[in-house]
């Protein structure tokens, strides 16, 4: 299913249709209680019973009032409680008019003593006018009008009225809950499965109450100043309805931060998904995580960890945008629902609204504390069809923002380990490599002078089935798999046997090997390197390794001591891809590298763009400043070699000189060039011409 322009019409009918239903139910009550006081008093009768009755049942309203305002909360859907069973005896016995007042009366006056949620009351009073009213009508059709002149009087309070009973309780609950749910409740699906656990156990509840609906009518006609004791039953009966919805909410709720948790998000997402391809939009759910949460517990106490947690959550409820919805996954993971969204990429800019949000200065016990965060985020139908499996794929690229310190990314298939496809990726790599089967090739590093200074080894896979795999592809398999200590281990093994051959032929020139930041964060990675290099017989100068400064983004000091440890050695070191991080500058310093290499991003327009021009000569400046060698990579023309040559780079890599090359054919390449070095085909072009040209006329060059 794909989003459609047509479902935008209809989804903007629907917001129009659907605040309409309160306000029509509303209308529709006052009219017909309207209706109803003014045909009353047309005939001359009473709006409320009088005489001991009356003021017994105006002393039992106020009480239930009084508790219910003492409550602190508001009734679940105008709840099906103490005020309830109070209108239906009233409604048995004197008729609609005294029953709707009565409820009116408990509502009118709760919701006044909580003046913030007086909208949500008058509609709960609307749904009561209207469900007594029908009530009315059920026990009218059963041949009972009763009035206050009037009340009805049956020749026994037995069995023989519980069918009236029934009926005009059935007619109540029936109509004032299908109101209340329409008008109130979400308008994207069902409860969840603990909500509709609490329904029922409320319902029962709710029967239980306005089973004593007859017993106070009894007690109204026989002994009225009885009445008031019925408080009792109908407090602790009410208060069992509130305690269920509570241990409901509780199951649903984060106990901290008060937000919705897991289960929920789960549940509502489902629903959100289901109206989402009803409609034909996309929705979204945004995963969120603070970087280095931990720190905070560690070094102020897990309550500062929890009144810091208050604080992201109350931020995160002011940041959201109309209709989302956030909840609190655990620990310190939250998630925010987009029922609709427009786009990708509208999606995508919520969610760096929101990490915006998050990452303002906080205030804790008077020390500022600035939290960094990072969100992924997976968008239906593009990247899942179920609340799982959305979920899933926004925690990868939740994950994937982390590693990247992008602070948001979009869900990318190609980035993900876990699905089916890249799974059977993954076992095919760890056959290849017990088989032997994925190759290393060998791209030249030459300096201006045509010397060849060393080897980048580079590896490649060609799959049985699928053909030649692009290496970012399989490489970031193993990298998110754990497969990468294997992959390395392999890469290292076969360089440095191709390194021992090449000695063993003459040809002694360094070979530099990628290692990832697992890799070096691996315990006794530098002994191990050692080891090899002594079991190949391969001097540690001939090895290079090439990093990146994201291993120092993790773990720092592991990282520093594993890196001083391989120098200890004797192993080389090159910081790769420089440019492209978050505080080259602060990480080169700490490096212990003797060689830098500047990402060819800055050097493809390098001859075109003034900007990359400027950010490659100061890296020049700034590397040799340091006493560092720099190499440029993704060399490809004659144009940039030579404004590299001018800025004062010290070597190229690229397919100017050559692409990277089977062990076979970079033996043939080395010894091609031979003590001569790497000449550019130009160059060698002009040579030949001017040789041709200084040779006597009439001699043939044998």
């Amino acid at each position: 299913m794909k989003p459609t322009d047509s479902a935008a019409p209809a989804s903007r009918l629907r917001r129009l249709v659907v605040p309409a239903l309160p306000a029509a139910i509303v209308m529709a009550a006052g009219l017909a209680l309207a209706a109803g006081v003014v045909g009353t008093l047309g005939e001359g009768g009473a709006l409320f019973p009088a005489g001991a009755v009356g003021w017994s049942l105006a002393i039992l309203t106020g009480v239930i009032v009084g508790h219910l305002v003492a409550l602190g909360r508001d009734r679940w859907w105008g709840g099906t409680g103490s005020g309830a069973a109070l209108a239906l005896a009233v409604l048995l016995l004197y008729g609609w008019v005294p029953a709707t007042l009565v409820s009116l009366s408990v509502v009118v006056l709760v919701g006044a003593a909580r003046r913030h949620r007086w909208r949500q009351a008058l509609v709960h009073g609307a749904v009561d006018v209207l469900g007594i009213g029908a009530a009315a009508l059920a026990l009218a059709a059963c041949g009972v009008h009763a009035t206050v002149r009037h009340p009805w009087a049956p020749d026994a309070w037995d069995l023989s009225v519980l069918p009236q009973v029934v009926v005009t309780a059935a007619g109540y609950l029936l109509v004032s809950r299908a109101l209340l749910w329409f008008s109130l409740a979400p308008r994207t699906g069902g409860l969840p499965t603990i909500a509709r656990t609490a329904v029922v156990r409320q319902a029962l509840v709710g029967v239980a109450l306005l089973g004593i609906s007859p017993l106070i009518a009894v007690c109204a006609v026989n002994a009225p100043l009885l009445l008031p004791l019925f408080a009792v039953p109908l407090i602790a009966l009410d208060s069992t309805l509130w305690i269920a919805r509570a241990r409901a909410e509780e199951q649903l709720r984060d106990p901290l931060t008060g937000l919705p948790n897991r289960q929920w998000l789960l549940e509502r997402t489902w629903s959100a998904l289901d109206e989402a391809e009803r409609v034909g939009v996309r929705s979204a759910l945004v995963l969120i995580d603070l970087d280095r949460f931990r720190s905070v517990n560690d070094t102020l106490g897990h309550l500062a960890g929890d009144r810091l947690l208050l604080q992201i959550a109350d931020r995160l409820r002011h940041a959201l945008p109309r209709g989302a919805e956030a909840a609190r996954l655990g620990g310190d993971e939250f998630a925010v629902l987009l029922p609709t969204t427009d786009s990708l990429t509208s999606s995508q800019r919520v969610a760096r609204n929101l990490v915006a949000a998050l990452g303002s200065p906080l205030d804790l016990d008077g020390l500022t504390l600035v939290l960094e965060a990072s969100a992924g985020v997976a968008v239906f139908p593009d990247h899942a069809l179920d609340a799982e499996g959305l979920l899933r794929r926004a925690d990868v690229a939740m994950y994937q923002a982390k590693r990247d310190r992008s602070g948001v990314e979009l869900y990318e298939a190609k980035r993900d380990g876990n699905t089916p496809d890249r799974l059977g990726l993954l076992g095919d790599l760890r056959r290849a490599l017990d088989a032997g089967d994925v190759e290393l090739h060998y791209q030249p590093k030459v300096g201006f002078d045509g010397h060849v200074s060393g080897l980048e080894a580079l590896v490649r896979w060609v799959h049985p089935d699928r053909g030649r795999v692009p290496p970012d592809e399989f490489i970031a398999i193993a990298e998110s798999s754990g497969l990468m200590p294997r992959l390395t281990e392999y890469v290292l093994e076969t360089a440095l046997a191709q390194v021992a051959r090449w000695r063993a032929m003459g040809l002694e020139v360094p070979v530099a090997v990628n290692v990832s930041p697992r890799d070096v964060h691996s315990p006794g990675f530098a002994g191990a390197v050692a080891a090899r290099l002594a079991r190949h017989r391969v001097p540690p100068g001939a090895l290079q390794l090439e990093i990146t400064e994201h291993v120092l983004l993790e773990d720092p000091q592991r990282a520093a001591d594993t890196l001083a440890g391989l120098t200890a050695h004797g192993v080389k070191m090159s910081l790769d891809d420089f440019g492209t991080g978050y505080s080259s500058l602060v990480h080169l310093r700490r490096l212990p590298v003797s060689e830098l290499k500047i990402d060819r991003s800055f050097v493809a327009r390098l001859a075109v763009d003034t900007e990359d021009a400027e950010i490659v000569r100061c890296t020049l400046d700034l590397a040799h400043s340091l006493g560092l060698l720099v190499v440029a990579e993704g060399v490809e023309d004659d144009e940039t070699w030579e404004r590299l040559r001018d800025l004062g780079c010290d070597a190229v890599q690229g397919w100017l000189v050559a692409a990277a090359m089977p062990p076979d054919e970079t033996t043939a390449w080395l010894r091609a060039r031979g003590e001569r070095g790497w000449q550019r085909e130009s160059e060698t072009t002009a040579l030949a011409a001017e040789k041709a040209a200084e040779r006597p006329s009439g001699q043939v060059l044998k």
